[in-house]
């Protein structure tokens, strides 16, 4: 009797072992990797701009680059970089690097971000850059980009626009005199100065993107 005891007592243990560890090593979610990695080269793209002019990259014979950021009206985290995406084109659009706004949002989602309240919030700012909407929402996924705001640094190249930094603006989403690293500001700046860019890829903090499912 002891020994089928001891038998069913082993045999529940090993049992538990194997449930716990089933538990234990179940494989995280697979990231969605989809859109552009840094290194890669985008395609160009035609999108109405606020002064209802379709705008293209091409359309900027000058340009060494761009300074591609998807953002939008309503966001708390892009209302809290707007004076900041203002300054990075005041600092880098005469230097060959000017910033180009992206609206990704449905607007059927969200209604703050339709194309007509774009044209009164640039006013309002006094964006110095285009603030194009990506109607069809056709761009932001071939980009990537997932959140608002989310900065893809181009640079023209012979063999097309090569995907340079990808990420945040810097490491201070919400409070403009907590940050210490500007990461786009030291990307452009490396391209400029010919070196390598240390911090090519960053988190991007901001709200989702606002698409219908």
């Amino acid at each position: 009797m002891k020994k089928h005891a001891n038998k069913f007592l082993f045999l529940t243990v090993l049992s538990l072992i194997y449930a716990f560890s089933t538990v234990n090593v179940t494989t995280p979610p697979i990231e969605d990797n989809t859109g552009y990695k840094v290194g890669d080269i985008a395609t160009d793209f035609s999108l109405k701009n606020i002064d209802d002019k379709m705008v293209s990259l091409a359309d900027y014979d000058e340009a060494k680059g761009f300074i591609v950021i998807f953002t939008c009206n309503h966001c708390p985290y892009s209302i809290a970089y707007e004076d900041r995406i203002i300054a990075l084109d005041k600092k880098y659009a005469d230097k060959g690097y000017p910033v180009i706004a992206i609206n990704p949002n449905d607007p059927a989602v969200q209604k703050q971000d339709s194309f007509d309240l774009m044209k009164v919030r640039a006013k309002e700012k006094g964006f110095t850059f285009p603030y194009l909407f990506d109607e069809g929402q056709k761009i932001h996924p071939q980009y990537g980009a997932t959140r608002t705001p989310h900065v893809f640094l181009l640079q023209k190249e012979t063999e097309g626009l090569r995907v340079k930094y990808i990420g945040a603006i810097d490491d201070s989403s919400r409070n403009p005199s907590a940050v210490k690293t500007k990461y786009v500001e030291n990307a452009v700046d490396a391209l400029l100065a010919n070196k390598t860019i240390e911090q090519n890829q960053t988190k991007a903090i901001g709200c989702s993107i606002k698409t219908v499912k």
